[in-house]
């Protein structure tokens, strides 16, 4: 059978969530996924950016990473999507593109697929779980299959316990290592979970 496509979708202000998203991919693509990085188009304006130490200097450095399009989505076998934390929910920019996915979700593009979510936040209780719930909402109306990591690997512990998604606190030197584990593993669990569904999707098509 085909290896399973996998998009990561994020948005990062100054890099956590950057390096989240790319050690979910380096996981994906570990456990053979063909996989597609894409990020969601800046909504803040020029002054605020400024403002911010290492947000225009992030924005600067990643110029290159594609943006998300719907065709992104459409291609995959499965996803996932990660954002900061906004006052205990998802951060307008990636809010803003999942908000013009109706089409696909009318076409059922979004349906009977494995997703999950990561974010980060500037303290261990700075609501990175209802941020992951709030994606969740969104993910059960599209019919997809939620893939949390549970307590289904020792990085998940390692990472802090959460098993509603992957987490991390904002720091200098960009997340832990226990946190980017857990990202890859989170990759991984996705990617073989894309795998799974398709080769069941086989069986039952030649039964």
């Amino acid at each position: 059978m085909p290896d399973p496509k996998i998009t990561v979708v994020y948005y990062s202000a100054t890099g956590t969530v950057h390096a989240l998203a790319n050690a979910v991919v380096e996981g994906a693509q570990k456990a053979g996924a063909e996989t597609r990085l894409r990020k969601v188009a800046e909504l803040a304006p020029d002054e605020v950016i400024q403002s911010v130490p290492g947000w225009l200097e992030h924005a600067e450095a990643t110029h290159e990473v594609p943006l998300a399009t719907h065709d992104d989505l459409a291609w995959a076998d499965g996803f996932l999507f990660g954002a900061p934390t906004r006052f205990g929910n998802v951060a307008a920019q990636l809010r803003q593109f999942i908000d013009t996915l109706s089409p696909l979700w009318l076409d059922g593009a979004l349906s009977d697929k494995p997703v999950s979510a990561f974010t980060a936040a500037h303290n261990a209780h700075g609501g990175q779980e209802t941020t992951l719930m709030s994606f969740y909402q969104t993910f059960m109306h599209w019919g997809a299959f939620i893939v949390p990591p549970g307590y289904t690997d020792p990085s998940v512990y390692a990472a802090g316990g959460n098993p509603y998604g992957v987490s991390a606190d904002f720091a200098e030197s960009g997340p832990s290592e226990g946190a980017l584990e857990a990202a890859r593993y989170l990759g991984r669990r996705v990617a073989e979970t894309a795998r799974t569904l398709a080769l069941g999707r086989e069986r039952l098509v030649t039964a």
